[in-house]
């Protein structure tokens, strides 16, 4: 899951957005992080270890050509997040450009967002990710930011063409998969460990 995913399934289960977005952004032992962000940062990590051991995402990531094998996870959240802004309305009550509003302002009001998000946030702000995830340019314009931040670029060559060649099986697995992160989150946000609250 990518930042659209994480805030949406923090906003679902009633929990910190800036502190789920905040794991993102995050090293090392949860207990190492301020107080406000620890459930958030838990329950991050806890969707992405779901995700990636999930038989729906090993299947979808073995799909992927053999020159995207070490990147296929990154696209597959990146594609992710497309299709959850693509059908928002199915997922969630507030229309995105709403959301995408109140997310920056959740944002901006934390007082303990990591350095590196807060770095990041004028930009996500200003460009509107959240709501440019919805089209093709936008998730286009994702991961051609993510190649020229990664030390090997040429991981992630041809990847824009390959995501939507496989438009249909990314979405068949994010309909099957998404919904039951949905309900994992709402149960881990009733079951953190009390040192994270």
């Amino acid at each position: 899951m990518n930042f659209l995913a994480h805030l949406h399934l923090a906003d679902i289960s009633n929990t910190s957005l800036a502190a789920n977005l905040a794991g993102d952004f995050s090293k090392g032992a949860i207990a190492g992080h301020p107080q406000s962000l620890r459930q958030g940062i838990w329950l991050h990590r806890q969707i992405d270890k779901i995700t990636d051991e999930h038989e729906l995402s090993r299947e979808l990531l073995a799909k992927f050509p053999k020159g995207l094998t070490r990147g296929a996870g990154i696209l597959m959240d990146l594609a992710f997040d497309h299709m959850l802004a693509r059908y928002w309305d199915e997922y969630h009550h507030q229309p995105l450009a709403e959301f995408s509003q109140r997310a920056y302002a959740s944002l901006k009001a934390s007082a303990d967002l990591p350095e590196s998000l807060r770095a990041v946030l004028p930009r996500m702000e200003q460009e509107d990710w959240l709501m440019a995830y919805a089209g093709r340019q936008g998730l286009n314009q994702a991961i051609s930011g993510v190649r020229k931040r990664l030390s090997r670029p040429e991981l992630l060559d041809n990847a824009e063409k390959v995501v939507e060649k496989m438009d249909v099986e990314i979405e068949i697995a994010f309909r099957t998969l998404y919904p039951q992160l949905m309900a994992y989150s709402r149960r881990l946000a009733r079951t953190t460990p009390a040192e994270f609250l």
